[in-house]
């Protein structure tokens, strides 16, 4: 085993895992992307598992067969990235190998360690393979690749998928058919879909005259990261202050959520005409559209809600006036506005600007509906979620997972530059819904 301190990690070993069986899909021309992804960094997630009561090599024996079997049924994710030569990006199912690899635990190294800290420590970045990999690098870099860090007293299992090929459902149902293979599961639960019926899927190309996309925000800006965790009363008591305890959808919630940190922003007085942007990142479809799930990857829509701040800072109005004004944005966003979106994307197709450009920007992403505590690998629900680095981090990006404790109860993973964070958890009116703190 490779030597290691507190502070680092060393690759133990790696290897590349192929698919139990070779792909009968063929070359995916069909399986549109979401082209305003590529220049997205990989999604990075991972889950802290209690410590399995078998050694070592044995369960890296047993991660890798199950992955094998595992990318059978999603043979995009053993493929890559190739571009036509009309400029359209698609999924060659090439049956590629994509690596694994694992690592030991520095001394003295508990899941405590960073379960802990208010901060999310930095080393939580090493838990995960490709970092800062753009997604249009999938044309020479693997779709999918997993890393395992073996810890003191348990185990971190890391996924990096490409943001162009999957989204937050495709991903958790990647994740979820891994673990029912590992713990013998007879059956799958949810089959991978790759057909593509939907309205958001655009013939459109993008064109990058100067090489691949890069990502639009800084990647050594200095953050602060937090989980903030919320209790199904503090949400019960959220949706009361917010919506005069009416029964508020799921979109709404991620609203209240939103104007809740919105409604404690600490930023300079603005008595200008500023608009602030909230940005949803979600996996959801616009009101007023019926649900659709897509298995590999999805043509859901980036969904941008600006408002403008005429007089003073949006915590002066309260976090009532805060969900009223998002409220609003999200109930126009209906068929129409989908529509002109997609209109107005094909006439300039371009990657989605990531970032907060103005400071004034919050942007949501993941979804605490995903079942990311149902990742059972035979030893037990996962004790946490975690993401990497290079998770599309940037000032005033917010994720959402569900809560452990389950019941509706949430976290929130938030990024804020270290002064915006210090005013957010010093703030009282947002700080009576955060649990333990």
């Amino acid at each position: 085993m490779a030597s290691s301190n507190s502070q680092s990690l060393s690759l133990v070993s790696k290897c590349t895992v192929f698919p139990e069986t070779k792909s009968s899909l063929g070359p995916l021309k069909t399986l549109r992307l979401r082209p305003p992804m590529l220049s997205a960094h990989y999604i990075q997630k991972g889950l802290l598992f209690t410590r399995p009561h078998i050694p070592v090599p044995s369960l890296l024996s047993l991660l890798k067969s199950s992955l094998s079997t595992t990318l059978s049924l999603f043979p995009p994710l053993a493929g890559r990235l190739t571009t036509d030569s009309s400029g359209h990006v698609f999924i060659a199912c090439n049956d590629a190998p994509e690596p694994t690899s694992s690592m030991p635990p520095p001394p003295a190294f508990p899941s405590s360690t960073f379960l802990s800290p208010v901060h999310v420590p930095d080393f939580v970045k090493e838990f995960f393979d490709l970092d800062r990999t753009v997604s249009y690098d999938g044309h020479f870099l693997p779709i999918l690749a997993v890393q395992v860090t073996e810890l003191v007293d348990g185990i971190f299992i890391g996924c990096a998928v490409n943001h162009a090929v999957t989204d937050g459902t495709s991903f958790w149902n990647f994740f979820n058919t891994f673990a029912e293979v590992c713990r013998g599961a007879r059956r799958i639960s949810q089959v991978p879909d790759f057909r593509r019926e939907s309205v958001l899927i655009s013939p459109a190309v993008l064109r990058f005259p100067d090489g691949s996309p890069e990502v639009t925000f800084s990647l050594n800006a200095p953050l602060r990261e937090r989980i903030f965790s919320f209790s199904r009363e503090s949400i019960l008591n959220l949706k009361h202050e917010v919506n005069d305890n009416a029964k508020l959808s799921d979109h709404e919630m991620d609203v209240a959520v939103c104007a809740s940190l919105a409604s404690g922003d600490e930023g300079e007085e603005v008595t200008g005409g500023e608009e602030d942007d909230v940005s949803d990142g979600g996996e959801h479809q616009a009101p007023g559209r019926p649900e659709a799930r897509f298995h590999c990857t999805s043509g859901t829509l980036f969904r941008v809600y600006r408002l403008t701040r005429r007089q003073g800072r949006w915590g002066c109005r309260g976090l009532r006036w805060c969900a009223e004004q998002l409220n609003k944005s999200v109930v126009a966003y209906d068929d129409a506005a989908v529509k002109r979106v997609i209109e107005d994307w094909e006439s300039d197709p371009k990657c989605f600007p990531l970032g907060n450009f103005d400071g004034a920007i919050l942007t949501m992403g993941s979804s605490p509906r995903f079942p990311m505590y149902d990742n059972n690998f035979g030893w037990g629900r996962p004790m946490a979620i975690r993401s990497g680095r290079a998770a599309n981090k940037f000032d005033g990006k917010i994720s959402a997972f569900p809560g452990r404790e389950g019941g509706g109860s949430a976290d929130l993973e938030v990024l804020l530059a270290p002064e915006t964070m210090a005013g957010l958890e010093s703030d009282p009116e947002f700080m009576q819904y955060v649990s333990g703190h």
